[in-house]
């Protein structure tokens, strides 16, 4: 069957033909209404949680084998939520759906995850927004998590369909307040409620302590120093209370320009090379600041440029790289192709799928952003540069790349505690505007841009081409990208720890009120039970072994001996930066740093261009740059990879993939059933439970103790019952795919013949 019994599609779409699938008839629902209501699914309200408007008889839409099923129901809309709540327990909550979310369930849309809302009128499908002089007798709600729900409004009571159309698009659509959000409703509410472990030892750089660990762990605090100038917000409110900048770099130089033109450091590569980021300055006119912000600048670049080691490269990122345009763009086209309606534009899409995939643009910025990681790894790894990233305030494209950089380059960021306190430093205290780029209040649609969510793609990318580099899952990833938009967590909902400390109370408050305690994202029990929780772990992640105590010492030796500039020959330090690395193999061989006295120009070029004047040439011409990646890239691919080292992503068209986890889970045509990745760790499982059971056997008759270092999910032991798309997908949502390719049978005839030749294939089912 070809789905042509579909209701809810878009504009131009044909009336639905008759056909024998049977739908719930009007006289049915009024005749079994007081029946219906008696078994009424309650409604769960979290703390602080109110209901705003509710209607009942309204039909919940279920793609089910390419044909439309309606569920009976209420839809309720809350100060947090919008919920339907079927009659029918057994079709909406199914028992086999292993991976519950105690926060939202399937039928359950945050406010803030409402992308648009359509109505239906006369099978016309029209946006919806603002005061309506006419209700539509459908409604269909674009998630932003990509699922596609659709209501039918036709047999619910007149003043109903007004009351709970116009409440779902006021408060999903109207702007808002931010202490009108949920969150805070719902951190005063609970006050009094227990968390469990809240920061689950993820370190939170929301302490000078943090900063410090941070720069002991890198070996980085020989050369750069944690500074506390900026407690209470008082030099700027963009930057948080504690960073880390260049030791020699007077402290008063950062209050100088409220931070803006310093260079914050980020993270040390094990050479002694760094990771900085910089904001722009203000752009003046007057000739005497231009002056003062020249010599300012020179000041600062002589503290992190000392040929011929350690030479500073910089990284344009506002005028070089990608614009924040492109990405929210080619993200606005991409989503297009899976927030699909109906089974009938499925498959009229799939034969210009790649076309339009292609057209978007959605991978080859993916792949330019690791491109440029790729390059600054490079930079560090083999030429031994310190590299620093220019933004106007280093608070997005910054975000994205240094943090990729780290992924690749420290195997601690691929662990999950050392991924969320990656993601703590670079973007929740590394200032991301969360509350502008998601949108959250839904003041001006121009500055929600996906930069975050592209971030995780590209990190998608690594887990996909290296799994066992990382202790966490894509389905990690996915629960992480639907967080972004449940408003109990503070993670994703503020535009900097400014704001965020600030409208907790901690300032500006009465002091008799306490000041809230608002939850994290990374205390992972709130969302999920600890079965569903180890899906979130790489059950084929391999720990790096321990050193014992005199490699341990020996490394140390090495180590103290590159990161404090030892100094007694030159050739002392050659050979203390060629033993670092072969700790980290595979690697290119090592390059001789440049030594042309090209600072000047350096900083006459970047002086130019933080006062508004683009660069006219960079330290390398791009051919040279071209080289040096490509040498850099080939070798490292050429070898064998070691996943607690450098890693490199392959960054060829076919090798970038489309997320199909996170896109495609909730299209039923889409799933793959027994089959996937899905079914290959299955079976990579099982191998690992009979070398576990062998590897006891032997332990036992050693009279070792010693557990499994690995232990296999239970929730895949029946994988051929189980979708390509699992855990999200359900069991029973399969879809019938035609048994001829799209451009087969839209050569066949057209869509009146098909719809006729419908009725003639009878499902049996499974026999």
């Amino acid at each position: 069957m070809l789905g042509k019994g579909v209701v809810g599609g878009g504009g131009g779409t044909k009336a639905p033909k008759p056909s024998f699938v049977s739908y719930v008839r009007p006289e049915e629902i009024h005749t079994n209404e007081k029946e219906v209501t008696e078994k009424e699914v309650t409604l769960h309200l979290l703390p602080g949680e109110q209901l705003l408007c509710e209607a009942s008889t309204v039909l919940k839409y279920v793609q089910e084998d390419s044909c439309q099923h309606g569920v009976y129901g209420r839809l309720v809309c809350t100060d947090f939520k919008i919920a339907f709540l079927g009659d029918d327990e057994s079709a909406l909550d199914n028992d086999e759906t292993q991976f519950k979310n105690k926060v939202i369930g399937e039928n359950d849309i945050t406010l803030h995850c409402v992308d648009q809302i359509y109505g239906v009128f006369d099978e016309k499908k029209k946006t919806l927004f603002g005061q309506l002089k006419k209700y539509p007798e459908k409604l269909i709600i674009h998630c932003k998590d990509l699922r596609v729900f659709q209501f039918c409004l036709r047999y619910t009571k007149e003043e109903e369909v007004k009351r709970i159309v116009s409440g779902i698009i006021h408060h999903t659509q109207a702007p808002k307040l931010l202490k009108r959000l949920f969150l805070f409703s719902y951190a005063t509410a609970a006050q009094n409620n227990t968390v469990t472990d809240p920061k689950n030892h993820t370190v939170m750089f929301d302490t000078l302590k943090d900063w410090c660990w941070e720069l002991e762990r890198t070996k980085g605090n020989m050369k750069y120093k944690a500074v506390s100038v900026n407690e209470g917000y008082k030099v700027c409110e963009r930057l948080p209370a504690y960073f880390v900048v260049p030791t020699p770099l007077p402290e008063e130089n950062v209050q100088r320009f409220q931070g803006h033109g310093i260079p914050i450091w980020c993270w040390s590569c094990h050479n002694g090379s760094a990771l900085l980021k910089m904001s722009a300055l203000p752009k003046e006119q007057d000739d005497g600041i231009l002056q003062i912000q020249k010599s300012f600048l020179d000041g600062i670049y002589k503290t992190i440029h000392r040929p011929p080691y350690e030479i500073v490269k910089t990284e344009d990122l506002s005028s070089n790289f990608l614009s924040l345009q492109e990405i929210q763009t080619a993200y606005s086209k991409f989503k297009q192709l899976f927030l699909i309606d109906n089974s009938t534009e499925f498959w009229d899409t799939d034969i210009k799928w790649f076309s339009l995939l292609e057209s978007s643009s959605w991978l080859d910025i993916i792949r330019r952003c690791l491109k440029k990681a790729i390059e600054i790894t490079e930079c560090m790894e083999a030429q031994n540069m310190n590299v620093l990233l220019l933004e106007e305030n280093a608070s997005d494209l910054c975000c994205l790349i240094s943090s990729l950089v780290q992924l690749m380059m420290d195997p601690h960021c691929r662990t999950r505690i050392g991924f969320q306190s990656l993601i703590q430093k670079e973007w929740v205290m590394g200032g991301h505007c969360f509350l502008d780029r998601c949108n959250h209040l839904r003041q001006n649609d121009k500055e929600e841009v996906p930069v975050f969510l592209l971030f995780l793609d590209c990190v998608w990318q690594l887990v996909h081409q290296h799994p066992p580099a990382f202790e966490f899952t894509e389905t990690y990833l996915t629960v992480l990208s639907d967080s972004l938009y449940i408003p109990i967590f503070s993670t994703f909902f503020f535009n900097s720890p400014h704001q965020k400390d600030t409208n907790m109370g901690r300032e500006g408050q009465d002091t008799q009120s306490k000041p809230l305690n608002l939850l994290t994202v990374w205390d992972w029990s709130v969302q999920f039970e600890p079965k569903a929780q180890t899906l979130l772990k790489n059950p084929l992640y391999v720990e790096k072994p321990k050193l014992d105590k005199g490699q341990r010492k020996g490394m140390r030796f090495k180590l103290c001996l590159q990161a404090q500039n030892f100094s007694p020959t030159e050739s002392t330090k050659e050979r203390a930066v060629m033993h670092q690395r072969q700790l980290s193999l595979p690697l290119t061989q090592s390059k001789s740093s440049p030594k042309r006295g090209f600072f000047r120009e350096e900083t006459d070029h970047l002086i130019k261009n933080l006062l508004g004047k683009r660069i006219s040439k960079l330290i390398n011409s791009s051919d040279e740059l071209q080289d040096n990646f490509r040498e850099f890239y080939d070798s490292w691919h050429s070898k064998s990879t070691d996943y607690h080292g450098l890693l490199l992503p392959h960054i060829e068209g076919p090798e970038l993939k489309v997320w199909a986890q996170r896109y495609l889970r909730w299209i039923p045509e889409a799933q793959i059933l027994g089959g996937g990745q899905v079914a290959t760790l299955s079976k990579l499982l099982e191998m690992m439970e009979e070398v576990q059971s062998l590897q006891e056997k032997i332990d036992e008759r050693h009279h070792s103790q010693q557990a499994p270092q690995a232990e296999a999910p239970c929730l895949l032991r029946n994988s051929a019952r189980l979708s390509s798309l699992f855990p999200f997908a359900l069991l029973q949502r399969h879809s019938s795919k035609p048994v001829l390719p799209t451009s087969g049978w839209k050569a066949l005839g057209d869509e009146d013949d098909l719809a006729k030749r419908e009725d003639e294939f009878v499902d049996l089912g499974d026999v």
